[in-house]
């Protein structure tokens, strides 16, 4: 499984992204995917996490009520729709994959990674 991310970008606080992240292969549809991010000098911390079917979300405290995680089974996407962006977003969002149906907030428990896409948010 390939992941590739997209949608990142220079954003004034307070403002809008949408990642996008587009799987390679068949079997999109039984993995449960994630998102997860890393700021400069820090370690990579879990965002979201999204079923395989769909049905259940995930969110960790910081990005609750301002973040969304949705997939579209039939293109093999996955988003997250960031509002209310905050300076602390900033980060390189990467997408994964997990061969599991379960959500997982831990990035052990992903299989396959996408490359990231940068997300600054400016005061």
């Amino acid at each position: 499984v390939q992941l590739q991310a997209s949608g990142g970008g220079l954003v004034q606080a307070g403002g809008s992204l949408r990642l996008s992240c587009v799987a390679s292969g068949r079997t999109f549809s039984t993995y449960a995917m994630g998102w997860f991010r890393q700021a400069p000098g820090k370690e990579r911390e879990f965002v979201s996490t999204i079923s395989a079917s769909g049905g259940s979300t995930y969110y960790a405290d910081s990005v609750k009520g301002r973040f969304t995680i949705s997939r579209d089974n039939a293109k093999n996407t996955v988003y997250l729709q960031m509002n209310s962006l905050k300076p602390e977003d900033t980060a390189v969002y990467y997408c994964a994959a997990s061969q599991r149906t379960s959500m997982a907030t831990m990035g052990a428990r992903y299989d396959y990674w996408g490359q990231g896409t940068q997300v600054t948010v400016s005061s």
